[in-house]
């Protein structure tokens, strides 16, 4: 496992060991834990996948009338994690919530499969459900709808991005001897520290 450990920039870190986690991970490598607090101080997490990432940020999808959008309309910040079993490593990312343009969103949504963008306009995500079978009817009502032209995005449905306030890189050592490293931004780019583990 060769990783660029003496760089300094925590984006280029983040991409190495994300290849390497392609290169290793048998399944969703891009599947990261997002944790989100309600109004209320109630905290609430779950997978979601990591669909972009740059200097501004780590981007994901989803309906904007889900319970994490509630969260994210209430508590602008967000925590998410990485963990790599095949490598024995995770990333902690947190720092402030924003949407992306409706550009990007729409950029996204084009590329997803058929069937996904179906899937938006059918489901009230989060929301009660008193049998598979309303959702299978919804989706086939939707299906029909768009049957032989482009499905378009839904107004509810767009995407968040987490610009990364603190970034640790954790890498397990023999004996819980792990390696911690804390990125932490700083006006005009980032400290860097180590953590005892």
């Amino acid at each position: 496992m060769s990783s660029p450990l003496t760089t300094t920039d925590p984006d280029a870190l983040f991409e190495a060991w994300l290849d390497e986690a392609k290169a290793s991970e048998p399944n969703d490598p891009v599947a990261m834990t997002l944790a989100t607090v309600s109004a209320a101080g109630q905290p609430a997490a779950r997978m979601v996948l990591l669909k972009g990432h740059d200097a501004r940020g780590f981007v994901f999808y989803t309906n904007q009338q889900s319970r994490k959008a509630g969260d994210l309309a209430d508590v602008a910040r967000a925590a998410l994690l990485f963990h790599w079993k095949s490598l024995r490593r995770q990333i902690r990312i947190e720092g402030p919530v924003s949407t992306v343009s409706p550009e990007e969103a729409d950029a996204y949504f084009a590329s997803r499969a058929r069937d996904s963008q179906l899937g938006a306009w059918a489901s009230d995500q989060s929301r009660p459900l008193d049998d598979r079978a309303t959702f299978e009817a919804r989706f086939e009502a939707v299906k029909a709808r768009y049957e032989g032209g482009p499905v378009p995005r839904p107004p509810h449905w767009s995407g968040y991005r987490v610009a990364a306030e603190r970034i640790e890189f954790w890498q397990d050592r023999a004996h819980r001897l792990h390696e911690r490293r804390l990125f932490a931004r700083v006006e005009g780019g980032w400290t860097e520290g180590l953590l005892y583990p």
